[in-house]
């Protein structure tokens, strides 16, 4: 008896440091994000949550000591916890090394690709998670709420899962993934609902099950696995429609998602900072995912149900015009007259690797005398804040990257725009074609410039597919050629 009481007690303290622990843990999760607002504490805030991540880690695995001698006895305890320990360091040493090789070996423009699969990666955890809580027959003893929610993070998870492939087979240039399938809305809406039809066959097999016994009926089978395979189809439907240009604010849903999915996931294994981190992943996933519709003018209902890259402009294709090139030796004439320079980045930039180049001939124009900023559209790139990343890699001063709504006004009085691999978001048609997929969709408006240089390899339209009438104005050259061999030579011309 004295032998319960004590280990009563030592559970008792062991568990009130664990919710500390897991306080520590989210109050460090949440500094960090603050801290990942901004450029220059991005670093501090991926660190910041680094620690919180390692607290919360290594309360769980407190957490498993615990259980072990809760629900075993005698010489047991000892080989249980060994095992659980050694099981969960041998899964984060093997994810901790997969994950440093894959991220150092990454190239920065295999980037969004990266980031959706790790979006990917965590709707899977979640969908294991609840997976796993079910096949142990612990999920059917508790309550009905945490039946529901296991299945919510099921279905979640398997979209954040699949959909994510999805969106890494499109970002890059995969072949079954390249072409948007016309997938109908309604095929889509069948299927979730007779995936929410899983969900509640799981909730009725629970409530039958905990009438008789604990384990899951075979109703509740049906039902996760019916739950399981048509959310994991309804991820690959859901997002294969979709087009190119959508892609950023499609990475930014499914993490999300994958967010949402980690927070219903923490109920049935009543893991309190897992909903916490959860609940920060998905909500500033979708304010982030409302802003980038905002800034292309689109509805989130559009997002999900209709694909502006996969149109094709309505509008009359009026008088055809040849765009006109440029030598590099005459680029530079111009631009060491100029006294404001804006420089516009897209995907073509990371493509090139020609951030560093860029931050050479920022340089070069300030020596020179010239005022240099940077307009960064909320949508460049292919994921959210590609071209932020970039420049910040190159050290390109925080305070020169402005939003188009900042650099918009000044335009008219810029001498010259150099947009390098970007199309969609300075595409004039977003503004004067009513028939373009891109009508009322805010750009940077580089056509105001006094002169455009637009950086390109060919004449190919963008990832959208869409053409911009922008590289035929007037007051647009062309200098066709690698971006970051361009850069450099205007460089070159600078120092000679």
């Amino acid at each position: 008896m004295k032998d319960l009481l004590n280990d009563i007690t030592s559970i008792n303290v062991i568990n009130t440091i664990c919710i500390i622990m897991y306080i520590a843990a989210s109050i460090f999760f949440i500094l960090g994000i603050k801290k990942l607002g901004k450029a220059n504490t991005a670093r501090k805030g991926n660190l910041l949550s680094s620690v919180g991540m390692g607290i919360a880690v290594l309360a769980v695995l407190i957490e498993i000591a615990t259980w072990s001698i809760v629900t075993k006895s005698g010489g047991r305890r000892v080989g249980v916890i060994l095992l659980s320990y050694g099981l969960a360091v041998l899964a984060m040493a093997a994810g901790g090394i997969i994950g440093f090789i894959w991220a150092r070996k990454v190239a920065m423009t295999g980037m969004p690709e990266l980031v959706a699969l790790f979006n990917g990666f965590g709707g899977l955890a979640s969908f294991l998670v609840a997976l796993s809580q079910f096949c142990s027959g612990k999920a059917v003893t508790n309550d009905a709420f945490s039946a529901i929610t296991l299945g919510l993070t099921i279905a979640i998870g398997a979209i954040a899962f699949t959909g994510s492939i999805v969106a890494w087979g499109k970002l890059s240039g995969k072949q079954m993934f390249k072409k948007n399938m016309p997938i109908p809305n309604w095929v889509n809406g069948i299927l979730c609902g007779v995936g929410l039809l899983g969900i509640i066959f799981y909730a009725c097999g629970y409530a039958s099950s905990s009438k008789r016994a604990a384990g899951a009926s075979a109703l509740g089978i049906i039902g996760v696995i019916l739950t399981a395979v048509v959310f994991l189809v309804l991820g690959f439907t859901l997002v294969i429609k979709i087009g190119g240009g959508d892609m950023p604010v499609i990475i930014s849903f499914l993490n999300a998602l994958s967010g949402l999915a980690a927070a219903f996931a923490g109920f049935p294994i009543q893991n309190t900072v897992l909903i916490v981190s959860g609940c920060l992943v998905g909500a500033s996933g979708l304010i982030l995912t409302l802003i980038m519709c905002k800034a292309m003018n689109r509805k989130f209902f559009d997002l999900l149900f209709k694909s502006f890259g996969a149109k094709k402009s309505t509008a009359a294709a009026g008088e055809h015009k040849e765009p006109k090139a440029m030598s590099v030796e005459d680029a530079f004439l111009i631009l060491e007259a100029a006294k404001n320079v804006v420089i516009i980045p897209g995907y073509g930039m990371a493509v090139a690797q020609a951030q560093h180049a860029v931050k050479e001939l920022c340089d070069v124009l300030e020596e020179n005398g010239c005022e240099v900023n940077f307009a960064i559209h909320p949508v460049a790139g292919r994921m959210p804040g590609h071209m932020n990343v970039l420049l910040a890699e190159a050290n390109v001063p925080y305070e020169q990257l402005k939003t188009s709504d900042d650099i918009n006004p000044q335009m008219s009085n810029v001498d010259v725009a150099i947009v390098i691999g970007a199309n969609d978001v300075v595409n004039p048609a977003a503004i004067d074609d009513p028939g373009s997929p891109l009508y009322g969709m805010p750009i940077v408006n580089a056509f105001e410039a006094r002169t455009v240089f637009v950086l390109k390899r060919g004449k190919g339209t963008g990832f959208s597919g869409i053409e911009n009438p922008l590289f035929t104005n007037e007051n647009t050259v062309m200098i066709y050629g690698d971006a970051k061999q361009t850069v450099s030579q205007l460089v070159v011309e600078f120092e000679n």
